[in-house]
């Protein structure tokens, strides 16, 4: 049975840091392509970053100061992905999911979300 299984969200001060965790399981892992995708409170789903098999990353969100703050990452032994959020703003407030996908072979898999509240 697949699953991914997002963790780590929570409420967390203006200018703070979070780690966000996806476990995946029932499929081989290593040879999946990773998203992390977030919906914000009335807007629509937004791709954050995305990491290949090989650990390529890319960002799609804006970076502060010249520098990224969503750094994704993956261990293949843990069969986990992660996504740091550095200097988290109000506006980083959503539900984050986790997304695998099998490149040329039309596969997508979603985790359930985990949200992230950015409040003082």
């Amino acid at each position: 049975q697949v699953q991914l299984v997002e963790s780590g969200g929570g409420l967390v001060q203006p200018g703070g840091s979070l780690r966000l965790s996806c476990e995946a399981s029932g499929f081989t892992f290593s040879v999946f392509a990773m998203s992390w995708y977030r919906q914000a409170p009335g807007k629509e789903r937004e791709l954050v970053a995305d990491i290949t098999n090989a650990g390529v990353t890319t960002n799609y969100v804006d970076s502060e100061k010249g520098r990224w703050r969503f750094t994704i990452s993956r261990d293949n032994a843990k069969n986990t992905v992660y996504l740091q959020i550095d200097s988290l703003r109000l506006e980083d407030t959503a539900v984050y999911y986790c997304k695998a996908s099998r490149t040329g072979y039309g596969i997508n898999y979603w985790g359930k979300g985990t949200l992230v509240t950015v409040s003082s």
